[in-house]
C-alpha cells in the first residue's frame, strides 16, 4: 500500500527524505541515509557553489544511490548552484525559501525530478503549476525556518488541492508519525530533527545532547515579528531574541543578534549563544543511531502500528 510512482522515479526503497538542514545535511548524512535505503539530502543553503559541488562530489564517492540538493532560492549562489547540480547530474531537487519557477524548464531538461518544500496550499498549487513533480509539505511544528499551519492540518488541505504526491514534514520522529502522515494522504515524510542525532550526523557532539534531552516544551519560535518565524531550543540566545521583540527592537538589531548563530551551534558547538534549530518532536528523541537502525526502527513501527489498527 506504499509503494508510489514518485518512489519509483526516484529510484529509493523507502519513502523517508531526510531534510535539507543548513550547515547539517553534508555528504556524511546524506550518503548514509541515502545507503539506508531513505533519499538523503545536501544543503546548499548560502555555501558557495564550489563547496557544494564538492559535497555532491564526495557523496557520490560515498554511495551509488540516489541523492538530492536543496537549493535556497534566496540565496546569492541560487543560480550558479542551480546550473552546477545539472553537471554533477543531481537526480532530485528540494526547493526552498523562493520560487523555482525560472529553474523549472532547465532542470526538466536534465531529468532531474524537483520537490519544493511548501507551507500553504496555495503554494502548492503555485508548485504544481510550475511542474513539480512532488511537494514537501511542511508544519509548523519543523525545526528551521516555519509557516503558520500544523502538519496535521496543512497536509490533507494539500493532498485534496493538488494532484501530485505529498510528502509530510514537519513533527515526524518515528513510526507512528509517519503512520499518521499516510493517513492524512502523504506518500512519504521528511525527517529533519530525529537525523541530527545520527551517528553519521557531523554536528558538534553539544549539539546533538541539547537534543537528546530535550522536553517537549523546549522549543519556541522566535522571530514573528520580523516576518521570519524560526524554531530553535530554548537557550540564552532565544531569551534575548524573544526579549528583543517584545521591546520591538528594529529588525537590523534583530537580525545582527543571530547572524551566524546556527554556524556557532552546529560547528563550534555554542549551544547558549548559537541558534540549536529543532522541530518540536526533538522532546521524543533519547538515543543517538546509525541513519540504517533510525530507518529500519521507523519503518518497522510504521508497519507494526497500521497492522494493528486493521484489526481494530
Amino acid at each position: 500500500m506504499f509503494q508510489s510512482n514518485i518512489w519509483d522515479r526516484l529510484n529509493v526503497k523507502y519513502p523517508i527524505v531526510q531534510g535539507g538542514m543548513a550547515w547539517v545535511a553534508n555528504h556524511s548524512l546524506a550518503s548514509a541515509v541515502s545507503n539506508a535505503g531513505g533519499l538523503g539530502i545536501i544543503a546548499a543553503a548560502n555555501a558557495p557553489t564550489e563547496v557544494v559541488r564538492r559535497e555532491i562530489q564526495k557523496t557520490k564517492e560515498k554511495t551509488n544511490r540516489p541523492f538530492g540538493v536543496n537549493v535556497m532560492l534566496l540565496s546569492e549562489n541560487a543560480e550558479e548552484v542551480a546550473h552546477m547540480v545539472c553537471e554533477e547530474g543531481v537526480k532530485v531537487v528540494t526547493t526552498g525559501a523562493g520560487n523555482p519557477g525560472k529553474y523549472m524548464e532547465l532542470w526538466k531538461s536534465y531529468g532531474i525530478i524537483v520537490i519544493p518544500v511548501v507551507p500553504s496550499v496555495a503554494l502548492g498549487k503555485r508548485m504544481e503549476r510550475y511542474g513539480a513533480d512532488a511537494l514537501i509539505v511542511e508544519g509548523n511544528e519543523a525545526g528551521g525556518h516555519i509557516g503558520e499551519l500544523t502538519t496535521m492540518t496543512l497536509v490533507p488541505q494539500v493532498v485534496d488541492a493538488v494532484s501530485i504526491p505529498v510528502i509530510a514534514a514537519g513533527g515526524i520522529g518515528d513510526g507512528r508519525g509517519m503512520a499518521a502522515a499516510f493517513m492524512l494522504g502523504a506518500q512519504g515524510v521528511q525527517i529533519g530533527t530525529r537525523f541530527l542525532v545520527a551517528k553519521e550526523c557531523t554536528i558538534h557532539p553539544s549539539y546533538k545532547e541539547k537534543i537528546l534531552r530535550a522536553k517537549d516544551i523546549d522549543t519556541v519560535v522566535t522571530g514573528r515579528s520580523t516576518g521570519h518565524p524560526v524554531r530553535i531550543l530554548r537557550n540564552q540566545l532565544s531569551r534575548e531574541l524573544i526579549e528583543m521583540e517584545k521591546n520591538q527592537a528594529p529588525i537590523e538589531v534583530f537580525d545582527e543578534a543571530g547572524k551566524g548563530a546556527l554556524r556557532r551551534a552546529v560547528v563550534e558547538g555554542d549551544v547558549e549563544r548559537g541558534s540549536i534549530m529543532a522541530g518540536q518532536i526533538a522532546g521524543l528523541i533519547r538515543k543517538e543511531q546509525t541513519c540504517q537502525e533510525i530507518i529500519q526502527e521507523m519503518m518497522e513501527q510504521m508497519k507494526q502500528v497500521i497492522k494493528d489498527r486493521c484489526q481494530i
